[in-house]
């Protein structure tokens, strides 16, 4: 058997403070370059994770249960949230993306930078600063 690639459906947690619309989904084995995160001009917000590798040189591949992306979720969000001013952070494998909540959308490319030396944490996005401490 060879190992396939997999696009799975990301599940996700959707949730709404006083001020923020927050959305959490589950994608390990990802580094900051491989997340994709768009909020559009229609409210969709698409998460994406490319695939990170493929095993190689393997003989034969006995159990082939999980694999390391392909991860693709669309939403479609109901309120107008400001996408220029979300936070997004990923760490221990989950991608949270925290868009503030306004009287009118406004799209943005969201994108991950490595943090410091914060043991897989990433963060990225613009405007409001995140919460968040390091077990350093």
């Amino acid at each position: 058997m060879q190992e396939r690639l997999k696009i799975h459906h990301v599940p996700v947690k959707m949730y709404r403070s006083e001020d923020r619309l927050v959305i959490a989904a589950p994608m390990p084995g990802m580094e900051p370059d491989d997340i994709h995160i768009e909020l559009q001009k229609d409210g969709r917000l698409i998460l994406h994770g490319d695939l990170r590798a493929l095993l190689k040189d393997v003989k034969e591949l006995l159990i082939d249960e999980w694999s390391i992306g392909a991860y693709h979720r669309e939403l479609q969000l109901e309120l107008p949230v400001d996408g220029e001013h979300a936070n997004v952070t990923y760490g221990n494998g989950v991608l949270v993306v925290a868009l503030p909540v306004s009287t009118s959308l406004r799209p943005a490319h969201l994108t991950l930078k490595a943090h410091g030396q914060a043991r897989g944490l990433h963060q990225g996005g613009a405007g409001h600063p995140t919460a968040w401490t390091s077990l350093e």
